[in-house]
């Protein structure tokens, strides 16, 4: 069954790893294991520390604000309408600067949550 969800409707909750950060479900592994979406709205200031996915892609889309992302070894600049595709064992990490901070579409592949 397709899911029809509109940005402005969704719930955030705390995120169950890092302070600061809020996300909302919207495609988790009970429903589909091939996928799983997120948003994330990411604070001023909060960094997302880097790590890796075992098994996961993850494709990160920037819809409002901008940072920073560690990727291919470095800290590079990030902003509204960025697409990142980070491979499995690759090391990333995400900082939000700025006063609004970031809100991401992230897409895990197959399905992190």
């Amino acid at each position: 069954m397709a899911i029809l969800v509109n940005l402005n409707e969704i719930k955030m909750t705390p995120h169950p790893k890092f302070e600061g950060v809020d996300i909302a479900f919207i495609v988790t592994k009970e429903k589909q294991k091939e996928l799983s979406t997120t948003v994330l709205n990411i604070k001023p200031g909060v960094e997302i520390p880097i790590h890796t996915h075992e098994k996961e892609v993850d494709n990160i889309l920037v819809l409002e604000g901008e940072g920073e992302i560690f990727v291919n070894g470095k800290w590079q600049d990030l902003k509204k309408g960025d697409i990142i595709v980070v491979p499995p064992g690759e090391e990333h990490g995400v900082k939000a600067k700025g006063e609004k901070g970031l809100l991401c579409y992230i897409v895990h592949a197959p399905a992190l949550w």
